[in-house]
């Protein structure tokens, strides 16, 4: 397809949103899924494994003079320094330059870093490309997830966001299994398995780049760039496609949207809309992403040092723990993701927030008691994730459908980087140094702090979360290119 030239300046009046919104679900969905889904499982395979191989490679022969301590807490952080840092970079081009140009560039970047992390021969070596594989996948956050909510029936866009997001688990499955062979010796030797672990990874990305290559640009951010023949074109072959599917002709599209095109949007204009006409939405997208950035970053990249340091769990054993509540992760958005479209965002976030907040409160009492074993400690952790995975995929879903199409990739990219910067840069640094010290008091405060923020980021979604349920992202927040702008919702 040509690409036309973006006009800015012009007005136009289009249906397109309105059209996309009706259409029923298909098969023309299901490739957008697994199009921009699957990149979240590699995400959660290349995390799980550098926690469950942190006791290998500090061994000596792992082909690398690291500790256990480097790789949960510098190696950790380095990662999520670079996920926050890529979100931001990466999310101003994808509001400038499209949804579907950054989620190639992103994954290139990713499959290059993964590659290259793999034939590590130095600590500095390892360190740097675990920055830069966290640089590509910060980018994918706010590209896959603005390209998903605007893709995606409003009547579906809870459940299959919140699913997406939470595939990052099923992932964390397979790293967790793949982790246990890798680390057998019988098998690899000591510097050879947890190569192979990140060059599968790699390999992995390339299909999912071949596969990716088929999705479509978002058609509403065409039509803001002044690009509503693509936009049209798109939109009329997924209608053709579905009726020939379904057999039946859809029904008509109610409601229209009269725009004032544009090139792009300013820094001025993103501040003004974020922290001036959104700001009770700003205060939620923190507290959501600091609660279970904290939690997640520094509970993924320390479960398996938690087992081997106070259970005896030998290294390459923790992998079957993890992939228990790994399992438990996926089936909280699995099987509440439903509930955000039916029951609401505000009662569910909060929920979920709440719930696994008073579950790890739970969890921390048991273990400061000793009643905790190594199987026991695992299922308390299962009992808590379920809840807290949903709430931790909702922060995506709240964040990137709350804020004015213009600034949605870098909306999403802010609060991401701030939130997971404040929460997933000082988690996983604050739980090593306390982990580290074999004193079961401080695995406990370290297991309060994240509770605590999960519990006080569900009070706030309890008062300011909105009820986006099954309604179209224009009727959440008005574009600002739109003819007629609404007020502002706080």
């Amino acid at each position: 397809m040509a690409t036309a030239r973006p006009a800015a300046g012009r007005t136009i009046t289009t249906d397109i949103s309105a059209r996309l919104d009706r259409l029923p679900w298909s098969r023309w969905h299901w490739s957008i899924v697994i199009g921009l889904g699957t990149v979240w499982i590699l995400d959660g395979m290349e995390v799980t494994i550098v926690g469950n191989i942190a006791a290998r490679l500090a061994e000596p022969g792992s082909g690398l003079d690291i500790t256990s301590g480097q790789i949960t807490g510098i190696s950790a952080a380095l990662y999520v320094t670079g996920a926050c840092t890529g979100a931001l970079f990466w999310g101003r081009l994808t509001d400038i330059y499209g949804r579907k140009k950054l989620f190639l560039i992103t994954l290139a970047v990713y499959l290059a870093a993964t590659a290259l992390t793999a034939v590590a021969f130095d600590t500095w070596w390892f360190f740097l490309f675990r920055f830069l594989t966290g640089f590509g996948i910060g980018g994918e956050y706010a590209a896959i997830n603005s390209a998903i909510d605007e893709l995606i029936p409003a009547y579906h866009r809870g459940r299959v966001d919140l699913i997406i997001n939470g595939s990052y688990w099923l992932g964390a499955v397979g790293g967790a299994l793949l982790s246990i062979v890798a680390l057998n010796t019988s098998i690899f030797p000591a510097n050879v398995g947890w190569r192979l672990t990140f060059a599968l990874g790699a390999v992995l990305s390339l299909v999912i780049l071949l596969v990716r290559r088929h999705v479509p640009e978002s058609p509403r951010w065409l039509l803001i760039h002044g690009r509503e023949e693509e936009a049209e074109q798109i939109v009329s072959n997924a209608e053709k496609r579905i009726e020939a599917e379904t057999g039946t002709p859809l029904p008509p599209a109610e409601g229209e949207m009269t725009i004032h095109q544009r090139r792009r949007t300013t820094f001025t204009e993103i501040a003004r809309t974020v922290f001036a006409k959104y700001r009770k939405r700003s205060t939620l997208g923190f507290s959501l992403f600091i609660g279970q950035a904290f939690l997640y970053n520094a509970i993924t990249f320390g479960f398996g040092a938690i087992l081997t340091q106070f259970f005896d769990v030998p290294s390459g054993n923790t992998g079957y723990y993890f992939a228990v509540i790994a399992i438990g992760n996926f089936l909280g958005p699995l099987l509440l993701g439903k509930l955000f479209d039916t029951v609401g965002r505000r009662i569910m976030i909060s929920g979920t927030y709440l719930l696994s907040g008073a579950l790890l409160f739970a969890t921390a009492w048991l273990f400061d008691r000793g009643s905790l074993d190594a199987t026991t400690m695992t299922a308390c952790w299962c009992a808590v994730l379920f809840f807290a995975s949903a709430g931790a995929s909702s922060a995506y879903l709240t964040v990137s459908e709350i804020f004015p199409m213009e600034t949605r990739a870098m909306s999403i990219a802010f609060f991401y980087a701030v939130g997971t910067a404040a929460g997933g840069i000082s988690g996983p640094l604050m739980f090593a140094e306390l982990t580290n010290t074999g004193k079961v008091a401080d695995t406990v405060l370290a297991f309060q702090i994240g509770a605590g923020l999960m519990c006080a980021a569900g009070l706030v979604a309890a008062f300011l979360a909105v009820n986006a349920e099954r309604r179209a992202l224009e009727d959440v927040a008005t574009p600002l290119s739109a003819a007629k702008p609404a007020g502002a919702e706080g």
